[in-house]
């Protein structure tokens, strides 16, 4: 059972991120300020909500809460940081973004980003928190919106499907077309194809020389 501490203050926000997982694409984050005035039935962890029910909720949080605000690093900033500090990048970005500043920040996990204001890391907190809840509902629809877009372009690689996780289908499709500039390169199963495909090159042009 966990436990937490609700601070005893009035502009509580909270804060998730999804994408740490996939291969593809930006890690996505979302910092949402509730109206207490405007209650919304339903929150819970994304990941255990149809994707319908995701999308309905997304549009009444954004109609009824106080604020709120998305984030994001691209793959070449979670390449040149790592998939960790680039989070906590797209975290303070969200909370940056809002328009109205926070008292407390409550952020889903371990840890928390350096913020001008007091923050409080909660495990499994999209479970616990409303407001984290809320801004996980945010982060996944964002990000499943995008997967949905960059399947219209490179429709052979299946992201609507997998969304960027490392599938047997997404590998394949890697291996079959090649690394794309929305590939996470430092992403161990990535950098192993391109350094295969970098050998495969190398040997050919010793054959030719």
């Amino acid at each position: 059972m966990h436990s937490f501490k609700r601070p005893a203050v009035t502009l509580i926000c909270g804060v998730d991120e999804v994408g740490r997982g996939p291969l593809v694409g930006a890690v996505v984050t979302a910092a949402v300020i509730l109206d207490p005035q405007r209650p919304i039935i339903g929150l819970a962890d994304s990941k255990k909500l149809s994707e319908k029910k995701r999308q309905l909720l997304a549009t009444e949080i954004k109609e009824k809460a106080l604020c709120w605000a998305l984030g994001r690093a691209e793959p070449s900033e979670i390449d040149e940081l790592n998939i960790l500090h680039a989070t906590m990048l797209a975290m303070q970005r969200a909370v940056t973004a809002l328009a109205i500043q926070p008292e407390w920040v409550m952020i889903d996990g371990n840890r928390c980003p350096t913020l001008p204001m007091p923050a409080t890391a909660v495990v499994k907190g999209d479970a616990l928190v409303p407001e984290i809840s809320a801004a996980s509902i945010l982060a996944k629809v964002a990000r499943d919106e995008e997967m949905a877009q960059l399947h219209l372009r490179y429709p052979q690689f299946g992201f609507a499907e997998h969304k960027g996780y490392p599938t047997a289908a997404h590998m394949a499709a890697i291996t079959q077309y090649g690394i794309l500039t929305e590939h996470r390169r430092s992403f161990k199963p990535v950098r192993l194809i391109a350094e295969r495909d970098a050998a495969l090159v190398t040997k050919s042009q010793e054959l030719i020389l």
